[in-house]
């Protein structure tokens, strides 16, 4: 029996994948940051779940060591999923929230990418899967921290993808658009948290525009917005493909932006960007 890791499983994307490869005869196991969502996952799932919290160090050790005690051992493929957003423009972001979230976007997803690795490599192959975005290589206004974020993680996954030539162990970056999950209900409660917006230059504009969209009860859909199993199909070809595809782009919006990032130059899709 083939087994998964993934995490961020309490709801969207990491809840559709756990559900679609349990139901395909995986062993998964279905990472949750709070334990109350892992006891979900067990008693209504009836799949095994362990706790991982991307910005606690000690959870993300404990949590992959439960997990291999499941497998008995071995670990096919890590799907590095759960991550959230910090909406706001780049000024009136503090320091501290970008630390926070590097912390749950990034440094965790290293940490428990490199046991992965050390596990894999002792088995001779593996396969680790990051749930990148559109806005891992196309930048928009508003989304600068969790942008930086992706950016970010891209580009570390390139480098281990180059690193690791020869080891059996793939490196896969998948790229979502819009998809319907709760990440706007997540970044919502990011931004109260950390945005003073009523002493920001753009006040007027986070009280009529961003406040609205961020706090909306189910909204309409965006342009071009699919459902997390858009996501799941593409994970479960990369978990599974003799050779699976170095990036996967989910949704036309993903496709569009990447031909205008290769076709256009910086000015002119900086003008792009500023009407999107």
């Amino acid at each position: 029996m083939k087994s998964i890791l993934i995490t961020g499983c309490s709801s969207g994307i990491g809840l559709d994948s756990a559900l679609a490869f349990h139901d395909a005869g995986w062993l998964v196991i279905a990472s949750c940051r709070k334990e109350a969502d892992c006891e979900t996952m067990r008693s209504s799932h009836g799949m095994q779940s362990v706790r991982i919290d991307y910005e606690d160090e000690p959870s993300i050790r404990a949590g992959f060591e439960a997990s291999l005690e499941i497998t008995g051992g071995e670990l096919d493929v890590l799907f590095n999923n759960g991550a959230y957003a910090v909406p706001a423009l780049v000024e009136d972001l503090p320091t501290d929230a970008l630390r926070a979230i590097f912390e749950a976007n990034f440094f965790g997803w290293h940490s428990l990418t490199r046991l992965a690795i050390s596990q894999m490599r002792q088995q001779k192959e593996g396969r680790i899967i990051q749930n990148s975005s559109v806005l891992g290589f196309a930048p928009l206004k508003f989304r600068g921290a969790y942008i930086a974020t992706k950016f970010a993680l891209e580009g570390l996954t390139d480098t281990m993808r180059l690193e690791l030539h020869r080891t059996n162990i793939h490196l896969i970056l998948v790229e979502p658009g819009p998809i319907r999950t709760k990440i706007r209900e997540n970044a919502y409660a990011q931004f109260q948290r950390w945005i003073n917006w009523q002493e920001a230059a753009r006040k007027s504009w986070y009280e009529n525009v961003v406040i609205p969209h961020l706090s909306a009860i189910d909204p309409p859909p965006e342009t071009f917005e699919l459902m997390p199993d858009a996501v799941t199909r593409v994970v479960m070809h990369a978990a599974t493909a003799p050779r699976p595809k170095l990036r996967y782009r989910v949704t036309t919006g993903t496709t569009l932006m990447m031909i205008f990032r290769r076709i256009l130059t910086s000015r002119a899709y900086d003008r792009l960007a500023r009407r999107l």
